[in-house]
């Protein structure tokens, strides 16, 4: 395994356990150059998973543009990043186990906006406002009011327990 700060390809396992329920190892690592530790994780290769785009374009599942597009809504917002990772984890582990190699953008997104809604209010405005291409400030207004329902429920139903 390469080191990540002085590309030495020499390392030595530190420390070594399951992660993602089961699904990866997790690797502590130890450059024998440079002594920087770095994590890995090995993952079962399995079927690749295939993404229909909007327009009919097929690609590659990445799991990495699912996490930029979270951590770029949760910027500057108090979540864990081990708690995004998770968040990607299961929905990655979602999407493998229910489709058959082929699942559509649309999908994906509904699953993301779902879990942000349950991890950070804020995070999930500013997915929606990307993922739904929100044409104008009345749109973001709707989606806004829409939560503040839902929020105001949810304590309703909680009080009347």
């Amino acid at each position: 395994m390469r080191c990540p700060y002085c590309r030495y390809e020499q390392s030595k396992v530190v420390d070594s356990r399951a992660s993602e329920e089961g699904r990866s190892v997790r690797r502590r690592r130890e450059c024998l150059s440079c002594s920087q530790r770095f994590t890995t994780y090995e993952r079962i290769e399995s079927t690749p998973l295939m993404v229909v785009k909007r327009d009919g374009r097929r690609e590659r599942f990445q799991r990495e543009k699912i996490l930029d597009g979270i951590m770029t809504a949760c910027e500057k917002r108090p979540v864990a990043v081990d708690k995004l990772q998770q968040l990607v984890d299961d929905i990655e582990y979602k999407l493998v186990a229910d489709t058959a190699g082929e699942v559509r953008s649309e999908v994906i997104g509904k699953l993301v906006m779902e879990r942000l809604q349950e991890l950070d209010d804020v995070a999930y405005v500013r997915f929606a406002s990307v993922y739904r291409q929100f044409k104008d400030l009345d749109a973001f207004e709707e989606e806004l009011a829409k939560l503040k329902r839902e929020e105001r429920d949810a304590e309703r139903g909680q009080s009347t327990r």
